[in-house]
């Protein structure tokens, strides 16, 4: 009789633990492994560690994420992974084996989001990407399905930078010689292995061709190869540190190229508080449109919280891609990751850059490939398409 007392109580508790609603769990804990020491920190500092904290100061602000009827807390749990992508692995294993989170954010950079990809993909984490490019990432989206690629392609990013160029030659602005840099990391590598092609078919040669190891602070010999290679456009695929250092060393150099374009950071808040008046003109990655008062709100409240405006390149798809995971977690209405993937794989969502689809776990027609800083705003320059900005050229002397 005890037997069948306690196989009862038994089969009575298992049957109350099908029921039980998911509204059961009592917080969200997300985790996340970003660049805070090291070459990285600097745009995982302006780029993703501000929209992470006020995405979640936000949905808190509301009493948490609206999951099986009822509103859960969501819980942070962060680690430094030092700007090394074995730190970035291991931080990462360890979010998911010992602290068990619920939910991953991605680290910073394209070389990390590669090397952490897998692991995501392994546990079957949404890895939604916002400060990576590359050409693989319709590879990438199949062999990882779990895995978002927001921020484009490098082909995207050249083919658009070449047709602007190709243009302004036409047009007699400019000569048919480039000098290209890049850094010698998976951004830097993919971008300049696809410039190379998209300059050629445009008609352009490259008078110089150069990559630098990560962490270069000199850079005033590649500066003087560039200048002396005669070309009057200057293309850099840099990340920040570098980025700031090539403005503030072409100066110096009094190297003033009619297009000066630049890799991560000239689209930060400190580049033009940096550089002033010098900064127009200078072309970079992504841009921004004038018109669109949802991102206009956004950078207002972004800088009423850290009182400095978000990157004018990642920054508004980042956030972007936070509302569009809070929007498929309340759909789905659990932590159910798997359905959480799918949601996004096929959800229309809500965003500041307006209505976003994906396809094939990338987006697509959201946001502006080249940008330009013109009278203290990064503008949209290409694509073509309504709202775009004319690219002033050429790049005014430095004062």
């Amino acid at each position: 009789m005890m037997r069948m007392a306690l196989g009862a109580l038994a089969v009575s508790a298992a049957a109350m633990l099908a029921i039980a609603p998911a509204s059961a769990q009592d917080k969200v804990k997300i985790g996340y492994a970003i660049s805070k020491t090291g070459p990285n920190a600097g745009g995982a500092s302006i780029t993703q560690i501000p929209n992470y904290e006020m995405w979640v100061k936000e949905v808190n602000g509301k009493g948490g994420l609206m999951i099986g009827g009822k509103r859960v807390p969501i819980e942070v749990v962060e680690y430094d992974d030092r700007s090394n992508s074995e730190e970035a692995v291991r931080a990462v294993e360890r979010l998911v084996t010992q602290d068990k989170v619920d939910l991953l954010f991605p680290p910073w950079g394209t070389g990390l989001n590669l090397a952490v990809g897998p692991v995501f993909n392994k546990y079957g984490y949404p890895q939604l990407t916002f400060s990576a490019v590359t050409d693989r990432a319709p590879e990438l989206a199949k062999r990882w399905p779990n895995s978002f690629w927001l921020l484009g392609t490098s082909k995207q990013y050249v083919d658009a930078l070449a047709d602007l160029l190709k243009k302004m030659r036409d047009e007699g602005k400019i000569g048919p010689n480039i000098a290209m840099i890049s850094i010698a990391d998976g951004f830097g590598i993919d971008l300049s292995q696809a410039a190379r092609k998209s300059f050629g078919d445009a008609g352009f040669k490259l008078a110089y061709d150069k990559s630098y190891p990560i962490g270069t602070q000199d850079l005033s010999p590649l500066i003087g190869e560039a200048q002396r290679s005669g070309a009057d456009t200057f293309v850099a695929f840099s990340y920040p540190p570098d980025t700031m250092a090539l403005t503030e060393q072409s100066k110096v150099a009094s190297y003033a190229p009619k297009v000066m374009f630049l890799g991560v950071g000239v689209g930060f808040p400190m580049y033009p508080q940096r550089f002033g008046a010098n900064a127009d003109g200078i072309m970079s990655l992504g841009g921004w449109s004038k018109d669109n008062a949802s991102t206009a709100a956004y950078a207002k409240k972004h800088e009423e919280m850290f009182k400095r405006g978000p990157d004018r390149w990642g920054s508004q798809i980042g956030y972007s891609s936070l509302q569009m995971l809070e929007q498929a977690i309340e759909r789905v209405g659990k932590i159910d990751r798997a359905a959480i993937i799918k949601e996004l794989q096929t959800g229309t969502f809500d965003t500041v850059l307006g209505k976003v689809k994906l396809v094939d776990n990338q987006m697509k027609d959201n946001y502006w490939l080249i940008g330009q800083w013109q009278d203290g705003f990064f503008v949209g320059v290409a694509p073509q398409r309504p709202g775009v900005g004319t690219p002033t050229v050429p790049k005014a002397p430095w004062k």
